[in-house]
């Protein structure tokens, strides 16, 4: 699922070279605000290396991590 969405994010970033993108990392309120942040910070960075693995230009791939400060989805549980 989401090689699928970096492959389509890496298709596009080859045909705009000279855009600049921010991947969020994001998480849900279980665990410590320290850790979410860290994992977020993870799951961002995993997303950005994947893209420079595939020759995309890291100088034009920003990562931040909110943590649990701003879920992507809403929800108690593994689904969320």
């Amino acid at each position: 699922m989401y090689r699928a969405a970096l492959g389509e994010d890496t298709g596009w970033l080859r045909a705009h070279r000279t855009a600049v993108i921010t991947i969020e990392g994001h998480c849900d309120e279980r665990g410590t605000r320290e850790y979410n942040l860290a994992l977020g910070d993870r799951r961002a960075r995993a997303a950005k290396d994947y893209l420079m693995a595939s020759g995309i230009d890291g100088t034009h791939v920003r990562t931040v991590s909110y943590g649990s400060e701003r879920p992507f989805a809403l929800g108690h549980d593994e689904s969320a």
